[in-house]
């Protein structure tokens, strides 16, 4: 249980001069976005699994910028502006999750 990564080891002194090792809960990181791995705006740290996200496109996955973008080229793509080819790779999964909708 104390060797899973969701607990922090924490070096304490006790009374008698004797150093111990305790565990503690690690706390909770803030997410980042997918692709340019900014911080995500309005998800809160504290809440657990229950994280509440954005309802939006891809949200609580993409920044609002990486989501304009995807979309962009997402429309590009639709009206033969563009192929599938010419984006990146770590853009294009998110391109067709998009066009499937």
């Amino acid at each position: 249980m104390h060797r899973s990564g969701s607990m922090k080891r924490v070096q304490r002194v006790t009374r008698t001069k004797r150093v111990v090792e305790h565990y503690r809960r690690a706390a909770a990181s803030q997410p980042h976005c997918a692709l340019c791995r900014a911080e995500l705006n309005g998800i809160s740290t504290k809440g657990g699994s229950s994280r509440r996200s954005n309802s939006r496109l891809f949200g609580g996955v993409l920044c609002a910028s990486c989501t304009g973008e995807i979309v962009k080229l997402g429309s590009r793509i639709e009206r033969g502006e563009m192929k599938l080819d010419d984006i990146g790779i770590r853009q294009k999964a998110y391109v067709l999750q998009m066009l499937a909708h």
